[in-house]
């Protein structure tokens, strides 16, 4: 195991710098991605339907992740007695922002689906920093030649309405949308509750579409270890996770807060143990709006789950390399 090294190069602590996620170094060439972790913004927030602000989620969460930038050695977690997101392990570096045209959702989702599948002709793992969850549907696209794979999503909504006021690729819509795409085998909807824009009949078609929904009282119920064995079986895995699946008690920067949310540690032991299931092959977190939150709380809460998220995965492919 390799030790921590804060005493070599540059330090390049948070608060200095350019602002990049997990001070990662920046690649603007995306013909050249030599890395295994491509962090990607996507600053659309034209498909909310209430408080706009998602927009300035990928800046805020970048700046958010500055304070969980380790110098050049790793983070220690003394529970697992394991050195995450080491060198080693994981080189990540910070392409950017696909191309967002305003008032233009159909040009904005293309320049987004072209951003992740420059990523993926590299040969790196996208991790997309929303915008609104409408960005998912253009981020599952980019997978098109690569499936199957099963969807996790984390959220307080559904999202799976089908058409409103002639509206189809709004934040209400991105997981109809994957469930139309041949690509997607299936998906586990986790923390859906309360009152919200979806009616009985696409909770209805959402299930014969393949899907296990779960509400954040039922996930508690069963416990983590239920959860993952309700989760299929499957080579490949794409995490969707919109901000206001966790309580807005410790996530209030989002445009549709649900109370009676997921607490830190729910989501991110099923992430955990999601990675010893199959492979994880992209992410998507969405929905952080920072102008509701002036603590900031939301955008470290996202950053967090992130750097832990990555620090799993390929933690887990690196022991499996090892097998």
């Amino acid at each position: 195991m390799s030790e921590n090294a804060y005493d070599s190069g540059r330090l390049n602590l948070p608060f200095v710098g350019h602002c990049t996620f997990a001070k990662s170094p920046i690649c603007l060439d995306w013909d050249n991605i030599d890395a295994d972790v491509a962090i990607l913004g996507v600053p659309n927030d034209m498909g909310t339907q209430w408080r706009s602000g998602a927009r300035f989620g990928p800046r805020s969460i970048r700046e958010a992740s500055t304070l969980f930038s380790f110098g050049h050695g790793g983070a220690y977690d003394h529970e697992d007695d394991t050195l995450y997101l080491t060198q080693e392990d994981v080189r990540m570096v910070d392409v950017g922002d696909a191309d967002i045209v305003h008032t233009d959702m159909n040009k904005s989702h293309a320049n987004t689906k072209a951003a992740v599948k420059k990523i993926l002709e590299q040969g790196a793992m996208p991790i997309i920093l929303g915008g609104d969850h409408s960005i998912n549907y253009p981020c599952l696209a980019a997978f098109e030649d690569r499936g199957p794979i099963h969807v996790i999503h984390f959220d307080a909504h559904l999202d799976f309405v089908n058409e409103r006021h002639g509206v189809r690729y709004g934040h209400g819509n991105p997981l109809r949308r994957a469930s139309e795409s041949s690509h997607i085998s299936g998906m586990t909807q986790m923390g859906i509750r309360n009152v919200s824009s979806s009616s009985r009949s696409d909770y209805d078609d959402a299930r014969a579409a393949g899907s296990d929904i779960m509400s954040v009282r039922q996930v508690r119920e069963m416990g983590t270890a239920e959860v993952l064995s309700r989760i299929p079986d499957r080579d490949q895995y794409y995490i969707t996770l919109d901000i206001d699946c966790f309580c807005p008690s410790i996530a209030p920067g989002t445009g549709t807060p649900s109370h009676g949310g997921f607490q830190y540690y729910e989501v991110l032991e099923i992430i955990k143990g999601l990675t010893r299931k199959g492979n994880i092959v992209g992410m998507d977190l969405v929905e952080v709006a920072p102008a509701y939150d002036p603590a900031g709380v939301t955008s470290i809460l996202a950053a967090q789950v992130l750097m832990n998220s990555i620090g799993f995965i390929f933690h887990e492919r690196a022991l499996k390399k090892q097998q």
